[in-house]
């Protein structure tokens, strides 16, 4: 992958739906029925609340794994940062995110749940990429052509992301920035969007620069 130039793909609410909504037939056609639904933070919240409620499953917590910034900006290693708040020995675990991609983030799940004396831990998406290390037990659809994908709730995020990315002092106009943001990730953005997008980028600056002086007194 070139980290200057990838292709992104939107999924809208009823896409994400829709996989998630397979995804649960999977699991429960499987016979699989856990004791608990673990959704990883935070790309799993809204994937795990849809499948609980197709599998009528009302144990559902959650835990955040630290693996990806925003615009596909990546961490050294997939690391738990808010543990657990429940007790996991002697139960039957299923682990809900959003997309596969190098495989860290479940694997760094698994072997957290399972050091924690899980019996048995499952692991479910909604979408699977083959660049994958770990298959998930569960998966609502195959990406063979890698991209990187943006789900609709943490659409603004990304775009705020990939838009600092492209930003340099050649792109004088937002139409300009437009056409960048198209070439360099197939990203088609309108006006207001992209203003709206400026402007929470000049407020994140301001923000990381009263905290860097903040730091420096």
């Amino acid at each position: 992958m070139n980290p200057k130039s990838f292709p992104c793909q939107l999924i809208s609410w009823e896409e994400a739906y829709q996989l998630s909504r397979t995804l649960a037939r999977q699991i429960k056609s499987s016979g699989f029925r856990p004791h608990l639904v673990i959704a990883i933070g935070r790309g799993g919240y809204v994937p795990a609340r849809i499948v609980c409620d197709f599998l009528l499953h009302n144990l559902l917590t959650s835990i955040k794994i630290e693996h990806w910034d925003i615009a596909a900006c990546k961490r050294p290693e997939a690391a738990v940062r808010f543990p657990l708040a429940v007790d996991v020995r002697d139960q039957s675990i299923l682990i809900i995110d959003d997309v596969t991609d190098t495989g860290d983030t479940l694997k760094a799940a698994l072997h957290y749940v399972n050091a924690l004396g899980a019996t048995e831990a499952k692991t479910g998406v909604m979408q699977h990429k083959t660049t994958s290390s770990v298959v998930p037990d569960f998966y609502a659809d195959v990406i063979k052509d890698w991209r990187w994908i943006i789900y609709p709730w943490a659409a603004h995020e990304d775009l705020v992301g990939f838009t600092e990315k492209v930003l340099s002092s050649e792109l004088a106009t937002g139409e300009q920035i437009r056409a960048r943001l198209k070439e360099q990730y197939e990203l088609s953005v309108d006006e207001n969007r992209l203003a709206e997008v400026l402007d929470d980028l000049i407020d994140m600056k301001k923000a990381e620069k009263s905290q860097e002086k903040y730091r420096k007194t």
